[in-house]
């Protein structure tokens, strides 16, 4: 049977200390904890919350950068306490996106990185992105065309442009993250970024900019005169 939180004495139990100190006195395994609710046999929430912090050097950012799969292998967690986790960090998420609100309009890289940076920056794996916009630049729909490892081969025009022509755009901008933190572009980068301006060009629909998210940092492809 799964060693619950209520075995700890009362003064050391995370939801009690909750109620009597505040949320913003506890650590970040604690909160954790109390979103586990119970951890398995042998090992209680505490222990792994714990486990899951110490697979991601203790950032919270880079445990919700994980994909949900990955979360449910750790024992004592499962896919029902992953989806717990994965909510509230996404929760977390929006908080932080209220907080500053996306830009009405693309004026330039730095609106796109604001516009992604917090989804994309702690990923795991890599995501390739159309900011489909309007003819006064206007945001009209955020496209993801992939998942996974970047190339030319698996970025394919027809995806790209077919979603970008059923929002009615009249240009677009695309966006993918390094995982790695580096948001210089690789030789793949710069061959799906031409692949993709041809085809624009044959469209008519412009491909404005190539944005590489890594970290906290990015790469604007029209600004490094790569487009």
């Amino acid at each position: 049977m799964a060693l619950r939180l209520a075995e700890h004495a009362e003064q050391d139990r995370p939801r009690e200390r909750l109620w009597a100190v505040g949320p913003a006195a506890l650590t970040a395994q604690e909160l954790l904890a109390i979103v586990l609710g119970t951890g398995c046999a042998g090992r209680d929430a505490l222990t792994v919350a714990g486990e899951l912090l110490a697979r991601v050097e203790g950032s919270l950012r880079r445990l919700g950068g994980r994909p949900s799969a990955e979360l449910a292998r750790v024992p004592g967690v499962g896919r029902s306490k992953a989806a717990r986790v994965v909510a509230a960090l996404e929760l977390g998420r929006r908080v932080g996106a209220e907080t500053e609100p996306p830009p009405e309009r693309i004026r330039g890289p730095t609106d796109v990185q604001r516009f992604y940076a917090a989804r994309l920056r702690d990923l795991a794996v890599e995501e390739f992105h159309v900011l489909a916009l309007g003819s006064q630049s206007q945001i009209l729909g955020d496209l993801l065309i992939t998942r996974g490892i970047l190339n030319s081969s698996l970025v394919h025009p027809r995806e790209v442009f077919r979603a970008a022509i059923a929002e009615a755009a009249a240009g677009i901008i695309v966006v993918h993250n390094h995982p790695s933190g580096d948001p210089t572009p690789s030789a793949d980068d710069r061959a799906v970024t031409r692949q993709l301006v041809e085809a624009g060009r044959v469209l008519d629909l412009p491909v404005y900019d190539h944005v590489i998210v890594g970290g906290d940092r990015y790469v604007s492809l029209a600004e490094a005169g790569l487009l």
